[in-house]
């Protein structure tokens, strides 16, 4: 895997979401977040997130898409459980995946992180195929920024955010990381 000079993986899948803005000017891309997503709740493999991330649920579709239909929200990458990326925004633009949050006294974590949302929930363990193209991804933007630190939802957002959840496999990444100083 290997991005391009605006932050495309390529060869991996693009729909564009319209749900991005530019990063703050100088501001260093050094944190994935990690997090989790099913919808609609509990279902795998559907259009759900697509829809949400370019603003396309239809409320008629699933009850769950009433409250949803209205927010404007993204994540750079979608991991499916096959193992299948999708990419939604290209990683030098701020996906809108974080929402209120904070990381080591910084505050706006969607300013300095790329957001990937694998496919699941705090219900399921994740598949080898997901964890093999994580790995890959990773590793790709590991090599293209100055990644210092990996953490899910659940430690930037604690009070409001439990994923990726307990399933996670933090150990195969150096276990979970440290609380917040």
């Amino acid at each position: 895997m290997k991005l391009d000079s605006q932050g495309y993986v390529m060869g991996t899948r693009q729909i564009a979401s319209p749900n991005q803005d530019e990063r703050p000017q100088g501001m260093a891309i050094d944190m994935v977040v990690i997090h989790s997503i099913n919808l609609p709740p509990g279902q795998f493999g559907g259009d759900g997130v697509e829809r949400l991330f370019t603003n396309r649920c239809d409320p008629a579709a699933h009850p769950c898409y009433e409250e949803l239909q209205h927010l404007r929200v993204s994540a750079h990458f979608f991991l499916r459980r096959d193992g299948e990326l999708i990419q939604f925004v290209p990683c030098d633009k701020r996906a809108w995946h974080a929402g209120v949050s904070r990381w080591q006294g910084r505050e706006r974590c969607n300013d300095f992180a790329i957001g990937i949302e694998l496919e699941g929930g705090d219900d399921w363990p994740y598949e080898a195929a997901q964890y093999a193209t994580l790995d890959a991804l990773l590793a790709a933007l590991r090599a293209h920024y100055p990644i210092r630190h990996l953490v899910g939802h659940c430690h930037i957002a604690p009070e409001r955010k439990t994923d990726p959840g307990p399933y996670f496999d933090w150990g195969r990444y150096g276990g979970p990381p440290s609380p917040p100083a």
